[in-house]
């Protein structure tokens, strides 16, 4: 109890309560779109998920301070590749959020006279933007664990070892796959932040993917990849010890 005490106390927290609610009513909603006996429940399910991105864009308005803030501090990384990869997400997700703040002004008619499509499309450009550096992060760090991995003396016996025992044909025409695999694997089961943040990033891609046009799913995979990023977010936010650092 005290745990989800101090979740939901946080501001970081309550967002992800709505981001899951969200896409769990989207994914539900997708699942139950022909079932004519289900259309009173996908209603509710479609103003449910309605309330719950509007009051997320309301818990987002101090974000852009936040994301500006982050980026002052990533400019100070020794690592050139890990600097400009946060930098530079960190500054994407700033413009990304203050889309999204035009938006919510908008929706509330604060703002008139916008072209709301164009301010939409622009924050899924500025959000994919964002992802696909991350991911850039994510993949540096990776191959950086690997390299590591790979000179350890114990590391090397233990390949050897694998290689020797594995029976199946596939792995006798490629070993140098199965040998990667073996690597990543060794290398990565010790760091779980890793493992969530690229997961996690992998998931979120999908929405401006589809939103942009440049992977069309539906919205049954937007809801479903949505749903699993939120829980991995919440996860990240309940032990900070899985949060990725930088």
């Amino acid at each position: 109890m005290e745990t989800f005490q101090q979740f939901t106390n946080q501001s970081q927290g309550r967002d992800r309560i709505f981001r899951t609610t969200q896409y769990a009513c989207a994914f539900i909603k997708y699942l139950l779109r022909n079932k004519s006996s289900r259309k009173e429940l996908v209603k509710k399910l479609q103003a449910l998920e309605s309330n719950m991105s509007s009051g997320r864009k309301l818990f987002r308005l101090g974000n852009t301070v936040n994301s500006i803030h982050a980026a002052r501090h990533t400019l100070q990384l020794s690592d050139p590749v890990l600097r400009f990869c946060l930098t530079v997400a960190n500054l994407n997700r700033a413009l990304y959020f203050i889309c999204d703040n035009v938006l919510w002004a908008k929706s509330i008619g604060m703002v008139s006279n916008l072209d709301k499509e164009r301010w939409s499309l622009n924050a899924s450009r500025f959000y994919f933007l964002s992802l696909v550096l991350s991911l850039t992060r994510d993949a540096y760090v990776i191959a950086q664990l690997m390299v590591r991995k790979a000179r350890e003396r114990e590391y090397q016996r233990k390949v050897h070892q694998h290689l020797n025992e594995q029976q199946d044909v596939a792995c006798v025409i490629i070993p140098e796959l199965d040998a990667f695999l073996f690597l990543a694997f060794e290398s990565l089961k010790t760091h779980p932040p890793v493992i969530l943040d690229t997961l996690k990033n992998v998931c979120d891609l999908f929405i401006p993917l589809d939103r942009l046009g440049i992977y069309p799913t539906n919205a049954g995979v937007v809801g479903f990849c949505g749903l699993v990023s939120s829980l991995l977010g919440i996860l990240a936010v309940v032990k900070p010890g899985l949060r990725m650092k930088p």
